[in-house]
């Protein structure tokens, strides 16, 4: 991690460069909770995240905030019909880890306090990014949504892919830095900054509270 003034000193020079402007809300959100799986808050998992909990209840707070402002919720899973992840062979080839999320594994369900509520839509994906081969950008356009509010895990893997296909679908990506969690401080910190550098506005939990 950089030092306070090196990160002030490389903020200014990213904002002089023309980064980091800000895309603001449209008219229609929805939120994306990206993955937020028991395989990211259980300590016995290979994909544990220290602060993997503390962002799972975030979200949850995230999702009962949408829920009372009436801003439909969408869950991502990942799923494999079993450990081979032969659904996504390279994927699985380059992090094993992924056997985690096949079909009978403890670490494949939604983490408490996290659950869908009746009628909300669960995509079910095989790659980083909740766009890669499923149905959500129809359902999305479908439901005239503008604006997608992500949390989940992990802030360098998923998030960050569905932030950037989240964009280049047309759609303002919020990414709730309070409701994300990596591996380490460093991986969570930066890839949050690049990705409000250029694609997506960053916001802490109180500021979306805020907005819904």
């Amino acid at each position: 991690m950089t030092e306070p003034d090196q990160d002030t000193e490389l903020s200014e020079n990213y904002a002089a460069a023309g980064f980091a402007r800000r895309l603001g809300w449209g008219a229609r959100p929805a939120v994306l909770l990206v993955d937020p799986a028991v395989a990211y808050t259980h300590p016995d998992s290979p994909l544990h995240l220290a602060t993997g909990q503390a962002a799972a209840d975030a979200m949850a707070v995230l999702a009962e905030a949408a829920r009372s402002a009436s801003v439909p919720v969408v869950w991502t899973r990942v799923s494999f019909a079993d450990e081979s992840c032969s659904e996504a062979p390279l994927f699985a080839a380059k992090v094993p880890a992924l056997r985690a999320f096949a079909t009978g594994s403890p670490y494949a369900g939604f983490a408490p306090p996290l659950a869908p509520a009746p009628g909300e839509l669960i995509v079910t994906k095989h790659y980083a990014s909740a766009f890669a081969g499923t149905s959500l950008a129809a359902w999305l356009t479908s439901h005239s949504i503008d604006t997608l509010v992500i949390g989940g895990f992990s802030t360098s893997g998923c998030v960050r892919a569905s932030a950037l296909d989240a964009l280049q679908h047309g759609l303002r990506p919020m990414v709730v830095r309070d409701a994300c969690a990596d591996r380490a401080p460093a991986p969570h910190e930066s890839n949050l900054f690049d990705l409000d550098a250029k694609y997506a506005d960053v916001l802490t939990l109180p500021e979306t509270l805020r907005n819904l």
